[in-house]
């Protein structure tokens, strides 16, 4: 095997443990909750608050790459994570838990921006770009697989009392493995030759910032929009618009910086983050109603639930194996193809999934959703890294990701206000029903956002082979 395509499977390691648990925690959100005693705001805050830490570093996780190595700061979360797993996968309480959570998505923010960064100069070719980003969106669909069916298995076996503890224990063997293998073949890997020192006060800057923003929007779900989530949300825009005034002035004169704002310079990176960002608020609020939907709504089992959601990974694997090809073939047609297939699909889901509907059927729309989205992930960093010299790439990949952390929070926060909204407090099976046809409605809405975007980004980004 070539001795990149080695490398890009240790560093994509990251990537799946990252996104394994973003949805692990989902199915096994009643088992949770029944063993901790939780509330449901406890349990919606165990999910946002890997979100939320994710989000708030992602950026101070790509600079660090940059200027300290991308091997040396990926190492590092790896190992950080493995200690937070362990932590999440022994604590006694639900306040314990959502702490190691947190932890645990700093220590994913460390990673992750290094995954394309690496990615982006170790394949410097059009064409086998391509080709390993598909292998990155397979990556994203295999960690959407196994979180959702790993959270329903550990959830129903009966080896150990509250055995979905080993949801987190899992983590332990891959990162021992994936430190090993990263210190053994991995190359170290620097853009930056600055002397500066880092930005330090940028980080709690850009952290605090991002950290009231996403908290107050959490707040906001399970308390209500109150004073002080207000109060919050404006603190966090004062701090970010003062954050954008002390990074530009930095580098003007030629201090250390967080964000180098000539990205924004970049049409194709701008719609590439306008299109993730809808994107992402579609799919995680999408993962999590679909799971309370199945669940509570139509009574399916954790373990069956996470058996149908495995079809869905499915499809997104098999569009991202097949992805290469018919992008280098047809080019931005596949892309709209693709968003086509899902609100398709999402349309079908609001007509049809009632406690009525076969168990084939489940899968089968949930397979077609997996094609829709694994034909469109892998091409979106693509858009956005397009262009960018690779100067940029650590600081352009932890931006990129930010972004895409952040939507996700909003979509899991706004869109499952709205699904909670029209559940009301003593929920039927119909309205279980409009509440999720609702939210579904809401994500197609998200979806057309997406497609203008794409519909703008130049021909040229997808040069054709025949």
């Amino acid at each position: 095997m070539n001795v990149k395509y080695l490398k890009l499977i240790v560093i994509l390691s990251g990537q799946l443990l990252t996104i394994m648990d973003i949805f692990i925690i989902n199915v096994s959100i009643p088992s949770i909750q029944r063993d901790l005693h939780a509330s449901n705001g406890e349990m919606q805050l165990m999910i946002a608050s890997y979100l939320i830490g994710f989000a708030s570093f992602l950026i101070t996780g790509g600079r660090l790459g940059d200027l300290y190595g991308r091997k040396k700061i990926f190492m590092m979360g790896l190992l950080f994570f493995m200690m937070s797993s362990i932590v999440c996968g022994i604590s006694s309480g639900a306040v314990l838990l959502v702490i190691s959570r947190f932890i645990q998505g700093i220590s994913a923010a460390f990673m992750s921006p290094q995954v394309l960064s690496m990615i982006q100069v170790l394949f410097v070719g059009h064409e086998e770009r391509t080709k390993a980003m598909s292998w990155y969106g397979i990556t994203i669909g295999a960690g959407t697989v196994l979180g959702q069916f790993l959270g329903g298995y550990f959830s129903s076996v009966t080896v150990m009392q509250e055995s979905w503890r080993l949801i987190f224990l899992i983590n332990i063997p891959v990162c021992i493995l994936a430190i090993f293998f990263s210190q053994k073949i991995l190359n170290e890997s620097k853009t930056s030759t600055e002397k500066n020192t880092f930005d330090f006060f940028g980080v709690m800057l850009l952290a605090a910032g991002l950290f009231c923003f996403t908290y107050a929007l959490t707040m906001s779900e399970h308390q209500g929009v109150q004073v002080k989530s207000i109060i919050m949300t404006l603190i966090s825009i004062l701090i970010l618009i003062f954050f954008q005034k002390n990074q530009r002035m930095r580098l003007k004169k030629g201090r250390s910086y967080l964000i180098d704002f000539n990205l924004f310079s970049y049409k194709n990176f701008n719609l590439g983050i306008l299109a993730v960002s809808f994107f992402f608020i579609m799919l995680d609020s999408y993962f999590y109603i679909l799971s309370l939907f199945f669940q509570d709504g139509l009574h399916i089992g954790s373990m069956d639930a996470g058996e149908i959601i495995v079809f869905q990974g499915l499809g997104f694997i098999l569009a991202s194996l097949f992805s290469t090809k018919l992008i280098l073939r047809y080019g931005k047609t596949f892309l709209v193809t693709g968003l086509g297939l899902i609100i398709a699909v999402l349309l079908l889901q609001i007509f049809l999934f009632d406690t009525e509907t076969s168990f084939f059927m489940l899968c089968l729309l949930l397979f077609f959703h997996g094609l829709g989205v694994g034909s469109i992930i892998p091409s979106l960093a693509n858009i956005a890294l397009s262009e960018l010299p690779q100067t940029l790439a650590g600081n352009a990949s932890g931006v990129y990701n930010t972004f895409q952390q952040t939507a996700a929070i909003i979509g899991i926060i706004v869109i499952g206000s709205i699904f909670y909204y029209f559940l009301g407090t003593k929920p039927s099976e119909q309205q279980y029903r409009n509440a999720f046809s609702t939210a579904l409605a809401v994500n197609i809405i998200c979806l057309f956002a997406v497609l203008i975007s794409i519909v703008k980004v130049p021909e040229y980004i997808f040069p054709k082979r025949r």
